[in-house]
């Protein structure tokens, strides 16, 4: 497909959640949120309250129950492609519904594997994320999807789908365009981490090149990473 006839990148849905109780979660109240549906109509985007721990999720009607590991400034946002739930839909031969991966944003037109960290883009007239990291997968994930072997295939797979934090609020909706903003010119990618943070290792000291764009409570660990590899 040429550049001229490939899709303009765009908001497909927008997906919000509310806790359920499931039992594939460590979440004290035995509860999670990542049920995910297209919401009708505007939605409003803004920081969460608190760092992870304290804010939750930064999509307006949006529940987060493990706090611990997910939500807060740094994890805002979650974005995954369209094309790649696809892509799962043939490999699993299941329908896969905009929001199932637990995404807030489902996209259309964008690589995001390939997003680099530190990438902002700006959605409809005023929201702009920037890319932090990618999302790990868990057990409240495979639980939830029923796939067995889940977590290893998803890792293997490497395509987590992008973490965002929020630059500037706005208030978006499905069919938004999607514009980059800016790309820093380095090579940490939402896929160079995770494959870093999983299955290759020796990528981590190359991580610190994506600095303060890096998760405020992950950046200590990245900067141990290129110590010991400098020495």
């Amino acid at each position: 497909m040429d550049s001229s006839s490939a899709p303009s990148p765009r908001i497909l849905s927008v997906n919000a959640g509310r806790r359920r109780p499931t039992e594939h979660t460590s979440c004290p109240d035995g509860t999670t949120g990542i049920d995910k549906r297209p919401v009708g109509g505007p939605v409003e985007v803004r920081p969460p309250e608190g760092p992870k721990g304290v804010g939750g999720s930064g999509v307006a009607g949006d529940e987060i129950s493990e706090l611990r590991h997910h939500g807060g400034f740094d994890q805002a946002v979650y974005a995954f492609a369209r094309e790649d739930l696809d892509r799962w839909e043939a490999a699993l031969g299941r329908s896969l519904t905009p929001g199932v991966f637990g995404e807030n944003l489902t996209t259309a037109g964008i690589d995001v594997t390939g997003v680099v960290v530190g990438e902002r883009w700006r959605i409809g007239d005023e929201l702009v994320l920037e890319a932090t990291g990618p999302r790990i997968p868990c057990r409240t994930f495979a639980g939830w999807l029923g796939e067995r072997g889940w977590v290893k295939r998803f890792t293997q797979d490497g395509a987590p789908g992008a973490y965002f934090r929020v630059v500037h609020p706005g208030t978006i909706a499905a069919g938004d365009p999607v514009e980059v903003l800016h790309r820093p010119d380095h090579e940490v990618t939402i896929g160079f981490y995770f494959r870093a943070l999983t299955l290759e290792p020796a990528l981590r000291p190359r991580v610190i090149a994506a600095g303060d764009a890096l998760p405020s409570e992950e950046l200590e660990t990245v900067r141990r990473w290129a110590t010991a590899a400098s020495v």
